[in-house]
């Protein structure tokens, strides 16, 4: 991807630098409401912000340390800048152009684990979107997991592409689609409920093949193969399978493989947001 000396987002909070802090007990039990709100919308904040607050009077303090950041991570650093600049122009563009204005979120850089509105959270639970206080949160050292314990290819792309589909969980924030699909998800069986996720996961994935539309003009050969391969590599039914050796279809939040990879390449292929509706057509 072409991205070198081009803007970088004022929305962005390095906190790679800073070991220590508040270390959340139990911060696995946090991480897992984490995913939850990334799955189910606001709604689910605001229900669960008392649960939060015990889990966090049982944290314990210690010592703030700054850390300096090697070449290597600067430079990571001002590429997933940059790429969030990108997500802000094509948003503003895409909802100016259906009468709406975007209201930018914020991305926050960390290492290890971290503090936000939805609780605290650890690299284990992956790159997120907190609805809370409106903000992604990615390890950067995620990506390298992603490559050599599930096999993605790697590259820039697959950063961009993640963090595309981040972004694009703050966007159903803002139309109404995540609290939407919580009350949806009101009284249905669990697998009912994991399907409605799934939607939601997989239009993700179509916003981030959407913003790779409009973005064409930074794209370089072979970045969309990245992107693909990523999306294989965090398929339901490729973790599971990892993971457990066999997959258990009733049991998807995200979708599979083949699903990520066609709303993605729907997204990116036709760049037209009203063609994003997984909900009419994974739910038949």
């Amino acid at each position: 991807m072409k991205w070198q000396g081009r803007r970088k987002s004022d929305n962005v909070e390095d906190r790679r630098g800073i070991s220590g802090g508040q270390v959340a007990v139990g911060g696995g039990i946090i991480g897992i409401i984490v995913l939850l709100l990334n799955v189910f919308g606001g709604e689910n904040a605001k229900m669960l912000t008392p649960v939060l607050e015990q889990m966090q009077q049982g944290q314990q303090s210690a010592p703030t340390e700054q850390v300096e950041l090697t070449p290597e991570q600067k430079e990571l650093g001002d590429f997933a800048a940059t790429v969030f600049a990108d997500t802000e122009d094509v948003w503003h563009k895409i909802f100016k152009e259906n009468g709406m204005t975007y209201e930018e979120p914020k991305m926050v850089l960390f290492t290890g684990q971290v503090q936000t509105a939805c609780g605290g959270a650890t690299s284990a639970s992956g790159p997120f979107y907190c609805p809370g206080d409106k903000k992604v949160y990615m390890d950067l050292d995620f990506f390298e997991e992603l490559r050599t314990r599930f096999g993605a290819k790697g590259g820039d792309f697959a950063i961009a592409y993640v963090i595309a589909h981040e972004v694009g969980h703050h966007v159903q924030t803002l139309l109404g689609t995540s609290g939407k699909v919580r009350q949806l998800q009101a009284g249905k069986s669990e697998a009912q409920a994991n399907k409605l996720s799934v939607c939601l996961e997989l239009q993700a994935d179509f916003y981030a093949g959407l913003w790779s539309h409009y973005n064409q003009k930074y794209i370089e050969e072979g970045d969309i193969e990245e992107a693909l391969s990523a999306a294989h590599a965090v398929g339901d039914d490729a973790i599971q399978s990892k993971m457990q050796g066999h997959v258990i279809p009733e049991s998807f939040t995200h979708g599979t493989s083949a699903q990520r990879i066609k709303w993605f390449t729907r997204g990116f292929k036709t760049g037209d947001i009203k063609l994003g509706d997984t909900f009419a057509e994974e739910l038949d």
